[in-house]
């Protein structure tokens, strides 16, 4: 990676950081909206089904535009401008906080949601194949990672700060939410942070066309020859592929599990154990830090070729994230000691990690049943033993989306680009089955809700059963064109 390629990606990062942010945060919304609003709770999960189902819309938006301009936004702007497009708009979402908390008006905050939503959508349709082209290509998907684990950073820190702005003090223990208004603030600054980072996107941007700085010309038209070779030329669209369409659905509910777990974790701890909402931050910041410990893990291969200095870092990346999470969280004055015994749980997925040697149809296969196991031990198990179960599946989910889109886009070619667009879509999964499961919990049991979670991870798992020989299939065919 050049050197300004370095410094791009170091700013492209932020974004991962920002998405990660806004989605923990929501978790800690839900159990002080509830309560706030007075809703029951599928009407506090309507936080996640406002935010990912923008997803879902912002996709169908963006494919509008393309039919009918014939050319999509970030073929027009380029991908940094398309970045600082998708910031304001984001930017906006937040500011809708203001007058709502005025109005003590729910439905104005989930407008408010939506929209941050539809930016974030844009965000990604652009970033992810952006950080996959600033530098070696054979490195893209651990870029990702590497991006995917500053996203966790988001994700880990957004429940202790968004707690303490909300709650107005250390103090979880005397601590109590004034009013509504009290989320003003936080995401006041938090839009100003989106339109500052959309300034930098924006002015910084190159002024040549979208592929000159990032990719060399030759290597990229070579590219695209081989896979108008390797596309089925019977087949039309990405949709006529077995394992695009099952890869839809894998997303779907591998959002959705991620996602369901983390936005219900609150009201397991708050009926189950008896905490408060001032209390719940930090499990549900160690939910997120774990797919941050997963994510920074399978990144290693991002900063070494040699094999015993990757093999080490696997290694010692998952504790460093660990670390990070018990430092911050002493920082803003939680109680770290229930998280100790932790440690032990880590070694499950470095273990399995090393036991599935990255291939993504083993790693989806293997993850997926620890992810089972995880939630039946929270479903069925006691005390702390209950708790890091359900928080360990934060561990197995970490690795998962780059498994299924691997999965899902292979032997597509010419039509990998329209089959991520539909696999986008997907995220809305994260919207359905958590309402879903806040249905559940409101009409039979807070721990047997979790079952809902369980479905998703046997899907998951037949899906890498099904699509695993399909991908060896044409990891064999590309190899024999490119010879």
């Amino acid at each position: 990676m050049q050197n300004n390629q370095r410094s791009t990606f170091a700013i492209l990062v932020s974004v991962f950081f920002f998405w990660g942010f806004v989605a923990a945060s929501n978790d800690i919304l839900i159990p002080v909206f509830k309560g706030a609003f007075d809703l029951e709770n599928w009407q506090s999960q309507l936080i996640n089904l406002a935010f990912y189902g923008a997803y879902f819309f912002g996709s169908i938006l963006y494919n509008l535009i393309a039919h009918f301009k014939g050319k999509d936004l970030i073929t027009i702007f380029g991908y940094q401008k398309s970045i600082s497009l998708g910031l304001v708009l984001s930017a906006l979402g937040t500011l809708l906080f203001i007058p709502a908390a005025s109005l003590n008006s729910y439905a104005l905050m989930l407008s408010g949601l939506f929209v941050v939503g539809l930016g974030f959508s844009l965000q990604q349709t652009a970033a992810n194949p952006f950080a996959i082209q600033l530098g070696d290509p054979a490195k893209g998907s651990q870029r990702l990672s590497l991006a995917g684990g500053i996203n966790n950073v988001g994700t880990t820190v957004a429940p202790l700060l968004i707690s303490m702005a909300i709650f107005g003090t250390l103090d979880t223990d005397n601590a109590v939410t004034k009013t509504i208004e009290d989320v003003k603030i936080p995401y006041l600054l938090l839009g100003l942070a989106f339109i500052f980072a959309a300034a930098v996107f924006w002015f910084t941007a190159p002024r040549k066309s979208l592929h000159d700085d990032l990719v060399d010309t030759a290597s990229f038209k070579e590219e695209e020859e081989t896979l108008k070779l390797t596309t089925n030329p019977e087949k039309k669209s990405a949709l006529n592929y077995l394992q695009l369409l099952l890869g839809m659905g894998a997303i779907f509910f591998y959002v959705g599990v991620e996602v369901a777990t983390a936005g219900n974790l609150g009201e397991y701890l708050k009926q189950e154990f008896s905490y408060t909402d001032s209390t719940i931050g930090p499990f549900v910041a160690l939910y997120w830090g774990s797919l941050m410990i997963g994510r920074w893990a399978s990144s290693a291969g991002a900063f070494t070729d040699k094999q015993n200095t990757r093999i080490l870092l696997k290694i010692i990346l998952p504790y460093l994230a660990f670390g990070v999470f018990l430092f911050t969280s002493y920082l803003f004055g939680k109680d770290v000691s229930p998280f100790y015994n932790y440690v032990f749980v880590i070694p499950v997925l470095i273990i399995a990690d090393f036991v599935t040697k990255e291939k993504p149809y083993s790693q989806l296969a293997v993850f997926s049943v620890l992810g089972i196991i995880s939630l039946l031990i929270g479903i069925f198990g006691e005390g702390m033993t209950a708790i890091y179960g359900l928080m360990s599946v934060g561990l197995f989910c970490s690795t998962l989306w780059p498994c299924i889109f691997t999965l899902a886009i292979s032997g597509l070619g010419k039509h990998s680009a329209q089959g991520s667009s539909y696999l986008v879509m997907m995220i809305i999964g994260g919207a359905i089955i958590s309402t879903l499961q806040g249905a559940l919990m409101d009409g039979w049991d807070v721990r047997f809700s979790f079952f809902i979670d369980v479905l998703c991870f046997v899907y998951l798992f037949v899906f890498a059963l099904i699509t695993g020989p399909i991908h060896k299939r044409n990891l064999a065919e590309a190899a024999k064109v490119k010879s």
